[in-house]
């Protein structure tokens, strides 16, 4: 892998980590397109552009780590919703391995995107009672993180499933996408430090320009992306992420 690559690479995932538009099937049609094959060493930079996607969080967030009594009762409300995703994950990580393939993917990209247009056909006139994630309840946090069981289906998305879930216990756009931000935290933390015991043996040799440059590139683009999604979501809906879902489920299935 050379830096271009490596860049292209970070782009991606940062742009696409926190979109409800699941950034394993970009990453894959990239690694295809760009001729990557899926060694150990390639698999061990994805490691390092989540870590940066996820110290885009806090640097997005920084104020939600003061230590106070609203922030504290809020990352509660989040370790509760990561407990059920942490649980099945540990449990079933081999049979969900198995299940990756490209057309599970696809398939999973459409079946999102129709939720997606459904939820918002059925809402697009309601008013969610939660507008703010301090009103979120632990019963809704706790329903968050079983909807979130999804996202261990290739294809579905974290951030999707964990919106979803938060759209359907009554959080607002804006809230959904935020809560899902932050319970992205414990998830890709536990993922990628799983990934890390796994593959650290292949950073020896490594080209750290490499690695540095996707590093910088996925997290400028990770903080840039929540910012802006964020405000799109205080105009519009999640329509256009169901539509593009839909079409794009669709290329992977032409493509395979």
């Amino acid at each position: 892998m050379d830096i271009i690559q490596a860049i292209i690479l970070g782009v991606i995932e940062g742009a696409t980590e926190f979109l409800p538009i699941s950034s394993t099937g970009h990453m894959i049609v990239a690694s295809q397109w760009l001729g990557l094959p899926q060694t150990e060493g390639n698999k061990a930079f994805e490691v390092i552009i989540q870590l940066a996607a996820i110290l885009a969080v806090v640097a997005n967030y920084r104020d939600r780590f003061i230590l106070n009594a609203i922030n504290i009762d809020l990352w509660k409300k989040v370790v509760l919703a990561f407990i059920p995703i942490g649980l099945v994950g540990l449990l079933l990580h081999k049979q969900i391995k198995a299940m990756f393939t490209v057309e599970i993917v696809a398939i999973m990209f459409i079946v999102g995107g129709l939720v997606f247009l459904v939820i918002e056909y059925f809402q697009k006139h309601r008013q969610q009672p939660v507008q703010c994630l301090e009103d979120m309840t632990y019963r809704q946090a706790g329903w968050i993180g079983i909807a979130q069981i999804l996202a261990l289906i290739p294809g579905t998305s974290r951030a999707g499933a964990s919106i979803v879930g938060a759209l359907l216990v009554g959080l607002s756009r804006k809230a959904s996408a935020e809560f899902s931000f932050l319970l992205a935290l414990p998830v890709m933390l536990a993922a990628s430090g799983f990934d890390l015991l796994k593959h650290y043996q292949d950073f020896t040799g490594a080209n750290f320009a490499v690695l540095a440059a996707g590093f910088v590139v996925a997290f400028i683009s990770a903080w840039l992306v929540m910012r802006l999604f964020i405000q799109f979501l205080e105009r519009f809906t999640f329509v256009a992420f169901g539509v593009y879902r839909i079409l794009f489920g669709a290329l992977l299935l032409w493509v395979v």
